[in-house]
């Protein structure tokens, strides 16, 4: 009987000693998760016509804003937002730095996209590319986009897209670092931004 119960002591503490160390080992996943770059690798094409990788969100704290060029107001407004709060945060722009990428690559090409932000900032990069490799940064980004059709009736037809339409923030490592909601207080967003700077 005395054996048996140290032979289930000795199996009780070592079943202890497994959950400790894969407790451990989930937590120490999880902190290594949450201190890489936010994301995926991706090569995508900016305004410009230049090819650009996720690389161009390194160094420098980025404002990351998903949307499309065809969108009625979400989109124009959080464009127009961001230029006024990237000028009040870093007027010079040394310390920070925004993208634009479509979640609408068929009719959002370089070229539109360069004529669409220009309208609207000189700090703002426009991002494109590929469906399929924009599909895969979207998702990689855990954006939520979806192609509605205007008409239900003619799925072929015209459309928009529903999407996320907050503003990612990251550090000048790429780590996710908070969000903007669409229409968040403008002192908040600014703060927001003084903050990502201070911690570069």
């Amino acid at each position: 009987m005395k054996t048996v119960r140290i032979a289930v002591w000795v199996a009780v503490l070592l079943m202890a000693g497994i959950l400790g160390w894969l407790t451990l080992n989930v937590t120490k996943t999880k902190d290594a998760v949450s201190e890489g770059p936010f994301g995926v690798p991706f090569t995508l094409v900016a305004q410009n016509g230049q090819p650009i990788t996720e690389q161009a969100f390194r160094g420098k704290p980025t404002a990351l804003f998903f949307g499309f060029t065809h969108c009625p107001e979400v989109c124009p407004t959080t464009l127009f937002e961001m230029n006024g709060w990237l000028e009040k945060v870093d007027p010079e722009g040394k310390k920070l730095q925004a993208y634009f990428v479509t979640v609408d690559p068929e009719r959002d090409t370089p070229e539109v996209m360069n004529q669409y932000v220009s309208n609207v900032s000189k700090r703002i990069v426009g991002i494109s590319g590929a469906p399929d490799k924009v599909a895969d940064v979207i998702k990689g980004y855990r954006v939520y986009a979806k192609k509605v059709p205007v008409d239900e009736s003619k799925p072929d037809g015209d459309y928009t897209m529903d999407h996320t339409a907050s503003v990612f923030l990251l550090d000048a490592a790429g780590r996710f670092a908070g969000t903007i909601a669409y229409g968040e207080n403008p002192d908040t967003a600014v703060k927001k931004l003084e903050n990502l700077v201070s911690k570069g």
